[in-house]
């Protein structure tokens, strides 16, 4: 089928692999991928742009293969999709303001400026990007996704479109405690602190196996607990129904598989 697809269409994704950016803040070499739309480089034009956390995993997603069927069937616009690769996860993804009580996420500040400060002006450099929030969106994955969220609410007039896939949103301030167990989560403090309504849109998914743990024994695994929790949180801020989406998947588990299924749904929803 994909074959066919490219037939038809006449050139693939191009797909531009392992690139290397050196980083200052980071202090390493960062790979990324680049993923442009068939025929780009004929006819170059400003691009809605999606920054991708985990960029490793797009091969496991069959990302060109998403990319390609969406374009086919005329279910997405042309995009700029580019996957950065993760260096040392536990520590540059995180939330950039303050590391969780055993000091990982130590580096979220650092990668938050890299992205920032560095890389997305080093891409509006070499690419034409579009340049207005509502055509750029930032995503991730478990943790990836955690940092998405910070990197999205702390840069508001940069993205306007946040994406969280299976987030690690129990990331805590201080350790667990049976007497208040859903206390000290930093990304739920974080938006209920907010004195500003940002202009921005969410995506946020979960599957039914993501995990087993239940730590308030209310019967919902502690992932889908803390998403409802923070688009709780959200609503309180006034965000309303048509700027969150909660996906849930039955059956869906905390790999690239699953997120590799709904991510079609994911590119629609924020560019279709």
């Amino acid at each position: 089928m994909l074959n066919l697809i490219v037939k038809l269409l006449g050139k693939k994704i191009e797909r531009q692999s392992n690139l290397v950016f050196l980083s200052k803040n980071l202090e390493r070499k960062v790979l990324y991928d680049i993923y442009l739309p068939p025929k780009y480089s004929e006819n170059p034009r400003p691009l809605p742009l999606l920054v991708l956390n985990d960029g490793q995993d797009l091969e496991r997603m069959k990302f060109v293969k998403i990319l390609q069927k969406l374009y086919f069937f005329r279910q997405l616009p042309p995009i700029m999709v580019v996957g950065i690769q993760a260096g040392d996860r536990m520590q540059e993804y995180g939330t950039a303001h303050q590391a969780d009580y055993a000091q990982r996420g130590s580096r979220a500040k650092a990668y938050n400026d890299f992205l920032i400060m560095e890389f997305l002006p080093f891409l509006e450099k070499k690419h034409k990007i579009k340049a207005n929030p509502s055509q750029r969106a930032i995503a991730g994955f478990s943790l990836g996704g955690l940092s998405s969220f910070d990197l999205g609410w702390k840069n508001s007039t940069v993205f306007g479109k946040i994406g969280v896939f299976s987030g690690a949103l129990w990331w805590r301030s201080a350790a667990f405690r049976e007497s208040e167990p859903d206390a000290d989560r930093i990304i739920h403090n974080m938006v209920a602190d907010s004195k500003e309504h940002k202009k921005l849109k969410f995506w946020l998914q979960t599957g039914t196996n993501d995990e087993t743990d239940d730590r308030n024994n209310n019967g919902i695994i502690d992932s889908i607990d803390d998403t409802m929790d923070l688009i709780i949180e959200l609503k309180l801020k006034g965000y309303s129904d048509n700027e969150i989406k909660y996906v849930e998947v039955e059956g869906g588990e905390h790999n690239p598989d699953t997120w590799g299924k709904v991510m079609p749904q994911f590119l629609k929803w924020a560019f279709g």
